[in-house]
């Protein structure tokens, strides 16, 4: 996990899509998927570049992670995921079955 980019969700994607993570992602059906190409990945297609945390301003408790992706065919771009006590239970245990190999390519 990396410290070297902004604390606010918008301004380290916007970052990220400088260098060319321009896809959106979500977790649906238990499959990533880019949201404008609608093409999905398992976890095992998956590679986490980076992840940031953070926490609600106002309420610490609303939680979520910034995951930068890479996939098996090059596909590039970020998944702003909601954790914690309100957080998405599929998109945690989608992340949470991408193999630790996966983890920082």
């Amino acid at each position: 996990m990396s410290n070297e980019y902004a604390k606010n969700e918008r301004d380290n994607i916007e970052k990220y899509q400088a260098k060319g993570y321009t896809s959106n992602f979500s977790v649906v059906d238990g499959k990533l998927v880019d949201v404008e190409e609608k093409t999905k990945y398992t976890p095992q297609q998956v590679f986490v570049v980076e992840e940031h945390r953070y926490e609600g301003m106002s309420n610490p408790s609303d939680m979520s992670i910034l995951y930068v992706i890479k996939t098996e065919d090059n596909n590039k771009g970020t998944a702003l995921i909601g954790y914690g006590p309100t957080g998405n239970l599929n998109a945690a245990e989608f992340f949470k079955d991408i193999p630790k190999e996966n983890y920082n390519n």
